[in-house]
């Protein structure tokens, strides 16, 4: 390992550490994702968990029933959603539901609000399990769960340190049609010594979050670079993050060119008809998940 690589391991681990608050799942959270993983548990085990946290069981309820699902029915019980979605997608909900409260801080500065950057998210999200679907990969939850969590970094740069981030963003800068005049990655390594993607990476592996979740916050910019074993996730949110970014003027400040790659296209078998299909269907999701997660 080099001296460099050590230091943004080090600068990293400081900056998780010194924020607990974000850093520690709800310990309800915690105990559904152990359970989840869980080669012997049932549905039932997953029931009698989340009944002990009201708020989270309306939550679920609320998502299950949106049109983002298309479930048959209104789902008036938790058992039910678990039966109907499947514990890893009701694992997924639950931790949508405690990252929302990560997303909270106000208007950083003009250009840049945490609020912003969830609306993002969630828009990322619903945009990865499409392509998932439209693929037929079999990687739909997963999929949505990547996509929420990618640029998850900057919220720890928020949290670590406000006034870096403030310079970082003002570094930035923005031409006059709200592109950046500098790519948001190169300015955190000059200002905090890491980028998002260093400070996501770090975070998902202090929640224990399966490698292939710590991957995608880590090469979400630069799938490709990958070993071909591990690149259709990251490859994913690539592609969405771009896609929701164009169609819906969201947050881009670490991408100066909105532009798909073609060999990242390549390597998930996307064609651009395909991908033309999934951004006209996508507004009419997205207002379905944003009304649910939001």
């Amino acid at each position: 390992m080099s001296t460099q690589t050590q230091d943004r391991d080090q600068l990293v681990q400081k900056a998780i550490g010194e924020i607990s608050h974000i850093a520690t799942l709800p310990e309800i959270t915690l105990k559904i994702i152990e359970l989840v993983e869980d080669p012997t548990s049932t549905a039932q085990d997953l029931h009698k968990l989340i009944s002990y946290d009201p708020a989270l069981c309306s939550r679920i309820l609320k998502v299950v029933n949106s049109s983002f699902y298309g479930l048959p029915g209104q789902i008036a019980s938790i058992n039910r959603a678990i039966v109907m979605l499947g514990l890893n997608a009701v694992k997924n909900i639950a931790i949508a539901a405690s990252l929302a409260k990560l997303f909270r801080g106000g208007q950083l500065t003009p250009n840049f609000s945490a609020r912003d950057l969830w609306l993002h998210s969630i828009a990322c999200a619903t945009t990865t399990k499409l392509l998932a679907d439209k693929l037929n990969i079999g990687l739909s939850d997963e999929a949505f769960l990547a996509g929420l969590m990618h640029d998850i970094g900057i919220m720890v740069e928020m949290q670590f340190d406000r006034g870096l981030l403030i310079e970082t963003i003002d570094a930035v800068g923005a031409d006059s049609d709200g592109i950046p005049v500098v790519c948001m990655l190169e300015a955190e390594e000059k200002i905090f010594g890491a980028d998002h993607t260093d400070f996501g990476f770090g975070l998902c592996k202090a929640w224990k979050f399966p490698e292939s979740l710590a991957t995608v916050t880590k090469y979400h910019h630069d799938p490709l670079s990958l070993p071909t074993s591990n690149r259709t996730l990251s490859s994913l949110v690539y592609i969405a993050d771009r896609v929701t970014a164009e169609l819906f003027d969201s947050f881009r400040m670490d991408m100066t060119s909105l532009k798909i790659d073609p060999a990242v296209m390549e390597e998930v078998k996307l064609t651009p008809e395909a991908l033309a299909e999934i951004k006209e269907t996508l507004p009419e999701h997205l207002e379905s998940t944003t009304n649910s997660l939001g």
